[in-house]
């Protein structure tokens, strides 16, 4: 309890300088949700089956995600797991978008 305490305190004394919230976190949701819904549309157009666009499609959108932290990281000197975090948001908004669009 004690350290949990001290841990709270700790992390209140020192402001993030990655925030959770700001536009570059929105640009991160949307830009995400824009891979996902390219992508799919890619795999749909080879013909491919609505479950492997979907997952091929996340497997693109995450791929990019990464990469674009390890830019940041390679130029800034920083990786921000919560970018990954509003990537992943803005991906799964997306899917469920996709997922009622399959006739």
């Amino acid at each position: 309890m004690i350290a949990a305490l001290a841990l709270a305190i700790s992390l209140q004394a020192i402001p993030p300088r990655d925030r959770w919230f700001g536009p570059d976190k929105v640009k991160h949701f949307f830009i995400a949700a824009f891979v996902q819904s390219v992508s799919y549309s890619a795999f749909r157009a080879v013909n491919a089956r609505h479950g492997v666009s979907l997952a091929g499609a996340s497997a693109t959108t995450t791929a990019f995600s990464i990469g674009k932290e390890i830019s940041d990281k390679r130029r800034y000197g920083e990786f921000s797991f919560r970018d990954l975090a509003w990537d992943a948001g803005g991906a799964a908004a997306a899917s469920v978008l996709l997922v009622r669009t399959e006739r």
